[in-house]
């Protein structure tokens, strides 16, 4: 590897991490301001390790700010095991950042309306968690134990979290009522669709479309650094710069999960931070390195 080529891999990896630094930064702070201004001071609930973290705090009277840590302790442990040491540091910051945050950052009550307490407030929940998805982290481990059981059984990450959220509400209706577990479901709504809209509708499943001139390059990364299953299709060049042209060229596809298409475009542009990706929103798959089929070896 050339020293130019060195010196600009070290520029673009200040540049991302600085980047993702100011989204999880950003994230932080919405997801405080949702919690500390419309969720805590009202009793409200959410879905998700955030939603024990309220209903625990609402039963117990314990600190939301330790409850947050403690409560995604397996979680980060799970995503160390999972996905990368990267992804599990960020995502450490970024959840002891909101407890800090919680435990020292004043906000005032802005509404005890209980519709725009729920809206708003998963609203700006919704918005964190999706700023920290897009700096690579999470602040909500449900999606790290949705990842990691969608890769022991035949159920999708989408199937997981319904499931987990479910139980949360159930207990929620129980031990408090079924008012609050409604509008626990409300919440979760508001904060999930603003997820969505924020992470520019990312689904489960993202598939990546590559043009490159340094596909083999590209297609070596994917699968002996990630270890990601690709698929290489031969092409032809159809215009260029120059006008029309026609040369064969290799077009990587390969599918990967949410949480890690950040990493692999970021390792994609380490190699070309020219290359032609696009990428498409898939619900779900079956088969192939994503993950398999019950009773599959």
């Amino acid at each position: 590897m050339t020293q130019s080529r060195r010196a600009r891999l070290a520029r673009l990896n200040i540049i991302q991490n600085a980047q993702d630094a100011v989204l999880i930064g950003i994230g932080v702070l919405l997801a405080a301001l949702g919690l500390k201004a419309f969720l805590l001071p009202n009793g409200f609930l959410d879905g998700g390790v955030t939603g024990i973290s309220l209903l625990t705090n609402r039963l117990t009277g314990w600190s939301i700010s330790v409850l947050i840590i403690i409560i995604n302790a397996p979680f980060i442990w799970l995503a160390y095991k999972q996905l990368s040491r990267l992804f599990t540091l960020k995502t450490i910051v970024a959840i002891v950042g909101l407890a800090l945050a919680l435990a020292l950052i004043k906000v005032p009550v802005i509404t005890q309306d209980k519709l725009l307490i729920a809206i708003f407030g998963g609203f700006f929940l919704g918005a964190g968690i999706g700023m920290s998805i897009r700096g690579g982290a999470v602040l909500d481990g449900t999606e790290v134990l949705a990842l990691w059981i969608s890769r022991k059984t035949v159920l999708s990450i989408g199937e997981v979290i319904m499931y987990f959220n479910v139980v949360i509400f159930s207990v929620a209706a129980i031990l408090i009522n079924v008012e609050t577990a409604l509008y626990a479901m409300l919440t979760y709504l508001s904060a999930s669709k603003t997820v969505d809209f924020v992470i520019q509708g990312f689904e489960e499943y993202i598939a990546l479309t590559v043009i490159s001139p340094r596909s083999e390059l590209i297609r070596k990364t994917l699968t002996l650094k990630l270890k990601k299953g690709v698929t290489v299709f031969k092409g032809k060049s159809g215009f260029g710069k120059r006008g029309e042209v026609d040369n064969e060229i290799e077009i990587i596809y390969t599918v990967v999960t949410r949480l890690e298409v950040h990493k692999v475009i970021d390792e994609i542009e380490k190699i070309d931070e020219k290359a032609f990706i696009v990428q498409h929103n898939i619900n779900d798959t079956r088969g192939g390195m994503i993950k398999r089929r019950a009773g599959a070896h």
